[in-house]
């Protein structure tokens, strides 16, 4: 995964409620058995037409927020199915983070399985971050994951992440990553306890252990 520690980029306001797994990565694009070409999937039918074009309408589909690396999206965001592909297809398009006031329990913690930052603040702090996503002249911010910090013009907002979130966020280690990071300690404990039971050993794995 790629690693976040502070990243700066446009902002976009989506701040419609209950947006689910199903508006953001519609079922279609769940046939492939790779994750190539999400990033056309990601709110199909909100960003095209029938035809294939793009809505003009849609907030990603302007010029301000086109490429946007944030958005700051409305409560209950990524509600519905547990699809992974929806996280998937939000990094494919270039989205390193997620601000809003509430997530799906289960897209939040994929978010955080594969390198998106999901930041849930009070609806006050909120409110003035989507007040200025929705400003052309403000939408820029850069969000500090080692300080915790979103800075918006004059404004600086603190975050709370949970603190192993945070630490793989910034090393970009999944959860395979994070326990081979690890491997010295687990093999450490792995001999500790066969030497205290070493009814456990299966023969001819001795050679194994080191």
């Amino acid at each position: 995964m790629q690693p976040f520690r502070s990243v700066t980029g446009a902002a976009a306001p989506l701040p419609a409620a209950n947006i689910d797994t199903d508006v953001i990565m519609p079922k279609q694009f769940l046939k492939g058995v790779d994750r190539s070409g999400l990033d056309r999937g990601v709110f199909y039918d909100l960003r095209f037409d029938a035809a294939g074009g793009l809505r003009p309408d849609f907030v990603l589909n302007q010029t301000p927020w086109r490429n946007a690396a944030f958005l700051v999206v409305g409560p209950n965001f990524g509600c519905g199915s547990s699809r992974e592909h929806a996280v998937w297809g939000l990094a494919q398009l270039g989205v390193r983070a997620l601000i809003g006031t509430s997530f799906g329990g289960i897209f939040f913690d994929n978010c955080a399985r594969n390198g998106l930052l999901a930041v849930e603040l009070p609806p006050e702090a909120h409110a003035l971050l989507l007040e200025a996503a929705s400003d052309p002249a403000r939408l820029r911010m850069t969000i500090d994951l080692q300080s915790q910090t979103i800075a918006s013009g004059g404004l600086l907002t603190g975050f709370e992440i949970e603190p192993s979130r945070r630490q793989a966020l910034l090393d970009g280690l999944d959860a395979v990553g994070a326990t081979l990071a690890r491997g010295g300690e687990i093999r450490a404990f792995e001999a500790r306890h066969l030497r205290a039971a070493p009814w456990l050993m299966v023969p001819g794995s001795e050679g194994n252990r080191r």
